[in-house]
């Protein structure tokens, strides 16, 4: 018996050992080239998705190295730690900073100074953008490398050394369904398989023997792996993708990206109030305004898990209807002139003469109501913002 995890007890120690990130690791790669000069190692930034293999390969470089390694979690830790560690040893110790996004704008400051000097070599592990997560003078002294999502024929390789150890069979339904569900992470699939493991020693202990089923994997799983960070970039992306289908009229897609919002726990009301704004920059019909208006009332109204009904069918009538962004464009054309030009004087006929002065010097002269004439500043005369798209 031993407490220890399995995706621990099988984590490489080489990067011969080590599975995927091939672009990374392979022979003549960055990270292979720097480990065999070993004459300077910069600081790194890990980018990738969960389970891909950050720690590991941290871990690795720190071995092959021979640094002094010390891990810390950013959810968990202070900068004044990492600072005591920093003070105690020499020769450039190797600080991992697991997810550190989650340190804010100060605590990476204070890191700063130890990268800048040497005195540290910093590799930081992140599932977010480094680009908006990091702040600009720490990484540019980090090398930033992106890690992808594990493939299934990574994820097999690694499932079986893990049933070799553990001396346990899969028929193919349930390790197929194993590799799908695991959605690319390593830790994932490992944890799985060893909780199915336990599960099926208890039946067997009961029962006949036989391998790990289909059943005992799915109740190991209890849910797949949605991987939706709502403060990362994978955020960002579903939600684009969602709008951007929904303006192509391709409803299948914007139900799909709609379905994965509401699978990951996305709040309804968000995605309502897109619907909203979407409804106005990119829709014909002023019924529109309406309909978002009206899904958005019912999400706050009912909430999950009824109200997902309410936007699949918010989704489909404007990803259905006619587009036109001529309104949008025309305001946004008009905003650029004041952006570009400022207040400029408003023609005086237009002005209310509210003052005898003010009728006296011209305010309100010439005004004919229903004319059509140009209102515009002085500058601006003959400018055309809105062009009604051609039914």
């Amino acid at each position: 018996m031993t407490n220890t995890p399995l995706p621990e007890i099988l984590r490489p120690k080489t990067l011969k050992d080590f599975v995927g990130q091939e672009d990374l690791v392979g022979k003549d790669k960055i990270i292979a080239k720097l480990l065999k000069s070993q004459d300077f190692f910069p600081s790194l930034i890990f980018w990738g998705p969960p389970g891909s293999g950050k720690t590991t390969l941290a871990r690795i470089i720190a071995g092959a190295l021979k640094k002094e390694f010390f891990e810390f979690s950013a959810v968990n830790t202070k900068v004044k730690e990492v600072e005591e560690i920093i003070k105690g040893v020499t020769n450039s110790p190797i600080i991992f900073l697991d997810e550190i996004h989650r340190f804010n704008k100060a605590q990476q400051d204070k890191l700063l100074p130890h990268v800048e000097k040497g005195q540290i070599i910093l590799i930081g592990a992140t599932t977010e953008n480094p680009s908006f997560e990091v702040i600009a003078p720490l990484l540019s002294r980090c090398r930033v490398l992106i890690l992808g999502q594990l493939s299934q024929k990574n994820l097999k390789k690694i499932l079986d050394r893990a049933l070799k150890f553990t001396k346990k069979k899969l028929n193919k339904d349930s390790l197929e369904f194993l590799l799908e569900a695991s959605n690319g992470d390593a830790r994932v699939m490992l944890n799985v398989l060893e909780i199915a493991a336990n599960i099926h020693l208890g039946r067997v202990k009961a029962h006949s023997r036989g391998g790990i089923t289909l059943q005992e994997i799915e109740t190991a799983l209890q849910k797949r792996q949605y991987t939706f960070d709502k403060r990362g970039e994978d955020y960002y992306n579903t939600i684009s993708s969602y709008l951007k289908s929904m303006r192509a009229s391709n409803v299948d897609s914007a139900l799909y990206y709609l379905a994965r919002m509401v699978a990951a726990g996305q709040d309804p009301l968000y995605i309502a109030r897109r619907m909203v704004v979407f409804a106005s920059e990119d829709v014909a019909s002023p019924t529109a305004l309406v309909v978002a208006n009206a899904v958005f009332q019912a999400c706050n109204t009912i909430g999950y898990p009824e109200c997902q009904e309410n936007l699949a069918a918010g989704t489909v009538y404007l990803a259905t209807t006619k587009k036109d962004r001529s309104a949008y464009e025309a305001y946004m054309r008009a905003l650029e002139d004041v952006k570009n030009y400022g207040n400029l004087p408003i023609p005086l006929k237009i002005r209310n003469p509210v003052t005898k002065l003010m009728g006296e010097i011209g305010y309100g002269k010439g005004y004919r109501q229903y004319n059509k004439e140009s209102y515009l500043p002085e500058k601006l005369i003959g400018r055309k913002y809105y062009n009604k798209t051609k039914e």
